[in-house]
């Protein structure tokens, strides 16, 4: 089964949050965004969490998110940056603002701030490389069983995959976009389209459409509209 659904209530914003790996630069690095960060971060070092990746670009994660957003691997803008999709040309951080994820754009640097809204990231393999083509099935060794992991652990209500690749590599099958029939214990897997500036073959409205449509899977619901 795959397409789009409407999904159950949504979870409420997480009551402690676990970060994997040294915070990033917040841009303008004010006492408001310091306070922030203090309020919203535990840093634990990741052997603790035997799911998160080491690597150029850290995990952000913590329990009960509405949604952990798991791309394929780090491109070399950035590792560069040590932040995830910082790569100008991609759509990922404009997407989740146009879809109503976040309040305002915010900038790859910003990605701590995902927690304070209740999503995360991760990605599916931690080699760096120009492009995912670039990946070995080797990459993603052991990927599968650390996604079941985090879903047992933090409890996620959905893993989305940033890229049918990034689904493919774990669980060695092709996804259509949209909601996937297998799930990790009770969170819910996924699929959107590649938000990578080498996907141009997708136009950014059909993008939007599906980032959209995860949005909407995520929304309360009323007493009246309990969904399927």
């Amino acid at each position: 089964m795959s397409g789009l659904h409407t999904g159950p209530p949504a979870v409420g914003p997480p009551r402690a949050t676990v970060v994997v790996g040294a915070p990033a630069p917040l841009c303008g690095s004010s006492s408001r965004h310091a306070e922030l960060r203090a309020a919203l971060v535990v840093e634990r070092p990741a052997c603790i969490l035997p799911f998160a990746l080491s690597g150029a670009v850290p995990d952000v994660l913590g329990p009960g998110l509405r949604a952990v957003f798991c791309g394929i691997n780090p491109g070399r803008a950035s590792a560069a940056a040590g932040a995830a999709f910082a790569n100008p040309r991609n759509d990922f951080w404009r997407l989740l603002h146009e879809a109503g994820f976040t309040p305002r754009l915010l900038a790859p640097e910003e990605q701590f701030l995902l927690l304070e809204f209740g999503y995360g990231l991760t990605n599916a393999a931690r080699r760096t490389t120009r492009g995912s083509s670039e990946l070995r099935r080797a990459d993603f060794a052991g990927a599968a069983e650390r996604l079941a992991t985090l879903a047992d652990e933090l409890r996620p209500r959905v893993i989305a995959f940033v890229g049918k690749a990034a689904y493919e590599g774990p669980f060695r099958e092709r996804p259509e976009l949209g909601l996937q029939e297998r799930r990790l214990g009770d969170t819910l897997l996924y699929v959107l389209p590649s938000t990578s500036p080498a996907n141009a073959v997708v136009p950014h409205a059909e993008r939007l459409r599906w980032f959209a449509a995860l949005r909407e899977l995520l929304a309360p619901r009323t007493p009246l509209d309990p969904g399927p």
